[in-house]
């Protein structure tokens, strides 16, 4: 038997990365290209395979340690026939599988596995071969009996480098939420659809280009797309125990050295699934050595995260100790449990499913309303002049519509500047005062309520900030919105325009501070001096973090709006 030292290989110019993951223990036994530990910079999460199979002896490094290219990690008692590889190039390449952190994490490509054997409702890609490369194009395999299914997400872009089961698209139907995954891997060359086509078996997704040795009749047998419901994210609860019906399940996490929520290691064996799956696990909790698998070879996917989440939340909770104060683990209310209700029995009843907006937007919304301390200021503004001279730009244009909401973004911006403390986040124990205007506002689709954010909005114009809302609303609508559409927002405006309503309470919108309702304006009888006259007023209502901001504030901050509205002349000085 020999002796070998497992090393980290190249990584691609990242260096003290810390460990946030230990995947194998002393006595166990490995088997080449298995992932030992997981590690996690800024940028990515990595998993770090071992060079050569064999009895793990000892493990050098532990959770918190910070790791580069040659530090060794373990050493283990290989077979006396194989002799110690150091890690190649194309070892490197194939066995780090690196997974991009934010907004495109779950487009991470797990970890090459063999493919599944070939059946008969196995699509065929069909390849172009050249001598240095196959062009493969990579089309949607048997979905069962779904047909012209919407693409809500294209997760890759020309010049992308992929492997065998990254995600390519994501798709909805009005059933299910369904990732396409690659047939193989390489260089994306050409993505053939956008979001908004629909498309079916056998259409194409994208063309890559693969080094790999090309036969004289490449049959690729793509998996089957991994279908979950479009769930949101939720809230990991810490040291929260809850029963299944059938074992007790615990949700728990902790913080590794690098501040990231980390679950521990349990298993008797190494878990199989990819870097994005163990982040997915992490944010939610999830112990993953519970968690059965339902890929090929026993992969764990993300539905099989989401539904070993779903049934530990449904089950009663157990008591426990409450979360401290500033983490974001959890609420540690311990409510009852949700009631369970057989509504039929009262009566007809018809069953919708939840929009995804729905089902995004809710959890972030409960979240919003329980973690903030809302306090809400309503204020009426006299609009009779500012109206007046609305309606006069438009008689005098005809490129765009200046609606109310345009001046109220101008009348926002003068009060953000007289008042920083409205444009800010709470961040622990500071408070992060911004430089900027970005103006998010409410957008009604028929899917849901959607936030497009205006940038700059002190440097626009009332016309150039009426243009700019029209065609995000539209986006909106469209269901063409991008993260990039919705993001950055350091203040939000919910108008109700000619909806109705008096007053309301709008939910902040996190990690914002405040956020300004409007409802319709009425003409109403106001009382001048000597004598009532009609005056079109407008009702505000200014909900507001009464951590941040105190009621004497938040007053002065609606009076300022109310004055800039009444006389908009008021924001020039």
């Amino acid at each position: 038997m020999a002796q070998v030292e497992l090393t980290v290989p190249d990584l691609g110019g990242f260096n003290d990365i810390p460990v946030i993951e230990v995947l194998v223990a002393p006595g166990e036994t490995v088997a080449k290209d298995a992932p030992l530990v997981t590690l996690e910079s800024d940028k990515a999460t990595m998993e770090v395979p071992a060079s050569e199979g064999g009895v793990v002896k000892e493990l050098r490094v532990k959770i918190g340690d910070k790791v580069s290219q040659g530090t060794v990690l373990a050493t283990i008692e290989a077979a006396a026939a194989q002799s110690p590889t150091p890690p190649t190039p194309a070892n490197d390449a194939a066995g780090i599988v690196a997974s991009s952190a934010g907004a495109s994490e779950e487009a991470a490509a797990p970890r090459k596995t063999p493919p599944p054997p070939a059946t008969a409702s196995t699509a065929t890609a069909t390849t172009a071969t050249t001598a240095a490369e196959t062009v493969v194009d990579l089309v949607v395999p048997d979905i069962g009996d779904f047909t012209d299914i919407p693409v809500i997400e294209v997760l890759v872009a020309p010049g992308d480098s992929i492997v065998k089961e990254s995600a390519l698209v994501t798709l909805e139907s009005d059933k299910a939420t369904m990732e396409v995954p690659a047939s193989t891997g390489g260089v994306v060359r050409d993505v053939r659809v956008k979001v908004g086509d629909k498309v079916s078996k056998g259409t194409v997704i994208a063309t890559v280009a693969t080094t790999e040795a090309a036969t004289a009749a490449p049959v690729a047998t793509p998996t089957a797309p991994t279908l979950r419901q479009a769930q949101p994210q939720l809230t990991t609860r810490q040291g929260d125990s809850r029963d299944n019906g059938t074992n007790n399940v615990t949700v728990s996490s902790s913080k590794g050295a690098n501040g990231t929520a980390s679950t521990a290691v349990a298993q008797s064996s190494p878990v199989h699934a990819s870097p994005a799956i163990r982040r997915f696990a992490r944010e939610l909790g999830a112990d993953l050595s519970r968690v059965q698998g339902s890929g090929p070879n026993g992969r764990i996917t993300r539905d099989d995260v989401q539904g070993f989440v779903k049934t530990a939340i449904a089950s009663p909770a157990a008591a426990g100790g409450g979360v401290h104060a500033g983490t974001t683990t959890g609420l540690g209310l311990h409510l009852p449990p949700w009631p369970s209700v057989d509504f039929a029995k009262f009566g007809p009843v018809e069953r919708v499913a939840l929009t995804r907006i729905q089902k995004i937007s809710g959890p972030v919304l409960a979240r919003n309303w329980v973690m903030i301390p809302h306090v809400t200021q309503n204020e009426e503004a006299d609009v009779t002049e500012l109206e007046a001279f609305r309606k006069q730009i438009n008689g005098e244009r005809k490129d765009v519509k200046v609606t109310m909401l345009a001046f109220l973004m101008k009348a926002a911006v003068a009060a953000l500047k007289r008042f920083p403390q409205f444009n800010s986040s709470l961040d622990g124990d500071e408070l992060v005062l911004k430089k900027y205007y970005h103006l998010g506002f409410a957008a009604d689709t028929p899917n849901g309520l959607l936030v497009p954010v205006i940038r700059d909005v002190d440097k626009k114009g009332v016309v150039d900030i009426a243009r700019e809302t029209s065609e995000l609303a539209a986006k909106a609508r469209d269901g063409k919105l991008g993260p990039a559409d919705m993001s950055g927002a350091t203040f939000t405006i919910s108008s109700l325009g000619s909806i109705g309503g008096t007053t309301f309470t709008p939910i902040i919108n996190a990690p914002e501070v405040a956020i300004l309702g409007a409802c319709k304006a009425d003409i109403r009888p106001v009382w001048d001096g000597t004598s009532f006259v009609p005056r079109l007023m407008q009702p505000l209502s200014l909900s507001y973090d009464h951590r941040v901001i105190d009621g004497a504030n938040a007053a002065r901050f609606a009076v300022e709006i109310k004055n800039a509205l009444a006389d908009l002349r008021r924001t020039l000085l």
